[in-house]
């Protein structure tokens, strides 16, 4: 991006997007027996993100929408869970996304199972019981589908909107 301004009211820009799609997916009855499964629509403004300013601005992004929606809809301990589960899949995500070895769908796919390894792994330590590692096979199938859902859009986004986009910063 060329300007600061630019940057600042893409960001800005993001964060709502990514603050509304948390609302609608608030009000989608999505119930699979394990707590804090989601579709994880408000991923697919990280994604873009990513794959147009970079790891640091997409990190920004999900730590911005991961605090304003715990502060609006959730609770201290959605907070954690989701901290860890965003933090967690954007570096795994950079990482495979720098390596240039997956598409946006397999970066996203790995995202996703990052995104529940991580809450998984705090849920562990806050509840101090290694057995709720017995959801960790549901909790892979949900990353994939939800990371494959939310790439396929993101792709489509990045394929269509991300032309115009780096044509602008061309300029």
């Amino acid at each position: 991006m060329k300007s600061k301004s630019l940057k600042v009211s893409f960001i800005g820009m993001m964060v709502a997007l990514s603050f509304v799609l948390s609302y609608i997916e608030s009000l989608i009855p999505l119930s699979v027996g394990i707590p804090g499964v989601k579709a994880g629509l408000s991923n697919i403004p990280v994604m873009f993100t990513l794959y147009m300013t970079g790891p640091l601005i997409a990190g920004i992004l999900a730590l911005t929408k991961v605090t304003l929606v715990s502060l609006t809809f959730g609770s201290m301990s959605s907070f954690f869970y989701s901290l860890s589960g965003a933090m967690l899949s954007i570096i795994i995500m950079a990482v495979f996304k720098h390596l240039d070895i997956f598409t946006v769908r397999g970066v996203s796919i790995l995202g996703g199972i990052m995104h529940n390894m991580g809450q998984l792994i705090v849920a562990v330590f806050i509840v101090e019981n290694a057995k709720l590692l017995y959801y960790l096979p549901v909790l892979i199938i949900s990353g994939i589908a939800a990371g494959l859902a939310i790439g396929l859009i993101a792709d489509l986004i990045i394929r269509r909107i991300g032309v115009l986009f780096r044509d602008n910063e061309q300029k």
